[in-house]
């Protein structure tokens, strides 16, 4: 197993209710898992993240998960 650091952003927020603003939830996945695989067990669409960023540096769904990452997930913004 491994743990992750994750904190969702903007409207998707909505798939970690409790969480406080800025409050990253700690997640224990298998090793080998994927963005992808957070976003499945926390129920966000994948078309709903416009962004992952792992350690600093954007990745796509398909990234491999190490111990320790941490992952913020932010969604598509409108604005003017």
């Amino acid at each position: 197993m491994i743990e992750v650091e994750v904190r969702l952003y903007a409207t998707l927020r909505r798939y970690a209710p409790g969480v406080r603003l800025g409050e990253a939830m700690r997640l224990s996945m298998e090793r080998g898992s994927t963005l992808q695989q957070i976003y499945d067990r926390l129920g966000v669409p994948v078309d709903e993240v416009k962004r992952a960023i792992v350690n600093g540096v954007a990745r796509d769904h398909g990234y491999c998960l190490s111990d320790g990452d941490r992952v913020a997930v932010f969604s598509p913004v409108a604005g003017g």
